[in-house]
């Protein structure tokens, strides 16, 4: 496990294997940004020259190796780019993406802007999120260790370091822990493992922790969930989170899509859109990492978590294209697509959420390909039944770090969703704003007065292409760390 401390230490001086500073880009070349004036001094006020000669000119993420000749006590400068300007956000994705580059090294010490409170926080955290490594499966000599110990130097007095090194610790560990679930193969992670998990982790937190099983399911009328996980020999669970605090005056519901594999049951993905499907739980992995960092983070503020956990596969008791549902709410739902199965967990989650009276319902899920065509693969949408809400979610996402951007919910589209035999049916026979009818489907089962927010993020929560800043291969961890800062929000109110 990777370590971070903050140290008001000389970088020219300080011990470690690899020193980190940030240059500025500009139009006469790289320039030493705040923390790397001494060190451009301690290399004969050339260092800026000689990575222009390597070509290095500072754009954002860039990175650029000297050894030091011991012009320095550290054996290795990496140079890492900022731009001609950088906000928090640059300075996580710059630490991430320097952290990143040391592979095999122990220690590695970071002299970039961290003048204030948040900037440390940000350099702290981009640098743990950017050592993350998932070698669990890795039995050969590719496996890959994380640098283990981290410093970010910075002149901030202890306390506030302190605080800052505490925070960003717990959100790259919820990060972490929800990146290790969405990497982790079906094979090893069905829904009562998913619980099992769920229970343990979470009870270490301080969390209570329910389950409830298949039978339990059937049993309390949670038709979506049975509906869908049917086909499987691994049964569905649904798991319920809660964290408590005793000054709290505020409630949040969070409600999480946990499709542990998605083959599309009967209505069969294409084998190319199946080799990531192990990532559909991102939701809830999301909700359940939250919830863990916010019982850590003692926030005052009430919070309940849903994870509605289910695997979704073909079978001869898998359900069928044209089956009608009884959902928990009491609205019968007409199965068109069985690949439409987020929205059938999800819309029990809610109305099982709504019961605990909360201020705000948030369901977090990787929902549909819409997004990723309409958003991009970083750029989660979100939806709400209330504008103010939907715009506090983008901003805190925002703030956070992860993209998101609002999206309408059109009252046109609730048509397409009609059924001759049924109260709703599960998708619109046209293809075009698939992304807002999936969420107009789910305001369906959201109570009358009760504000909610639909987060899809089906794009941010896997990285099928290259690592870039802290983000790695794979399992991302998206939207946990709004989550938290949403429960942060409702906890200064």
């Amino acid at each position: 496990m990777t370590t971070v401390r903050l140290n008001s230490a000389d970088p020219v001086s300080f011990d470690a294997d690899a020193l980190i500073v940030g240059f500025r880009s500009g139009p006469d070349g790289p320039r030493p940004a705040t923390g790397a004036e001494a060190l451009d001094t301690a290399f004969g006020g050339k260092l800026a020259a000689s990575l222009a000669a390597m070509g290095f000119t500072a754009k954002p993420g860039e990175v650029a190796k000297v050894p030091a000749f011991g012009a320095i006590t550290a054996p290795l400068l990496v140079a890492v780019g900022l731009g001609e300007t950088s906000d928090t956000e640059g300075l996580r994705r710059a630490a991430g993406a320097a952290v990143r580059s040391l592979d095999g090294t122990t220690r590695a010490a970071l002299a970039l802007p961290a003048d204030s409170a948040a900037d440390a926080e940000a350099v702290a955290l981009g640098a743990l999120l950017g050592a993350y490594s998932f070698s669990r499966y890795r039995t050969g000599g590719d496996r890959k260790d994380p640098v283990a110990e981290l410093t970010v130097l910075s002149p901030l007095p202890s306390g506030d370091a302190g605080q800052a090194a505490e925070r960003a610790t717990v959100l790259s560990e919820s990060v972490a822990l929800v990146r290790d679930l969405v990497n982790t193969p079906p094979s090893d992670l069905w829904p009562a493992r998913f619980a099992e998990i769920a229970e343990q982790t979470g009870g270490e937190a301080g969390l209570s922790v329910e389950v409830l099983d298949d039978k339990r399911l059937k049993d309390g009328g949670y038709g979506g969930l049975v509906g869908v996980g049917q086909g499987s020999v691994n049964p569905p669970r649904l798991v319920r989170l809660s964290y408590t605090h005793p000054d709290a005056t505020k409630t949040l519901a969070f409600v999480g899509k946990g499709i542990t594999f998605d083959s599309g049951g009967l209505s069969l993905k294409p084998s190319a859109s199946m080799d990531w499907m192990k990532s559909d739980m991102g939701g809830a992995g999301a909700v359940f990492g939250a919830l863990v960092g916010i019982a850590r983070l003692g926030l005052p503020v009430n919070v309940v978590g849903y994870l509605c956990l289910a695997e979704n596969l073909p079978s001869g008791t898998a359900q069928r294209p044209s089956d009608v549902i009884h959902s928990y709410s009491g609205k019968t739902v007409e199965v068109l697509d069985t690949d439409a199965e987020g929205r059938l967990v999800l819309m029990d989650g809610i109305a099982r959420a709504a019961e605990d009276g909360p201020d705000l319902i948030v369901d977090v899920a990787t929902l549909t390909g819409a997004q990723i065509v309409a958003l991009g693969w970083r750029t989660a949408g979100v939806m709400a039944n209330d504008d103010a809400i939907r715009e506090l979610v983008v901003d805190v996402a925002t703030q956070a770090g992860e993209g998101a951007w609002g999206m309408p919910l059109p009252e046109e589209l609730r048509k397409g969703l009609d059924s001759p035999i049924a109260d709703i049916a599960n998708l619109q026979p046209e293809r075009w704003g698939s992304m807002l009818a999936a969420g107009i489907f789910l305001k369906e089962f959201v109570p009358d007065g009760v504000r909610w927010a639909h987060i899809d993020m089906a794009g941010p929560a896997f990285n099928k292409s290259e690592p870039h800043g802290y983000t790695p291969k794979g399992g991302t961890g998206a939207i946990t760390r709004t989550l938290i800062g949403l429960a942060e929000r409702h906890a200064s109110i």
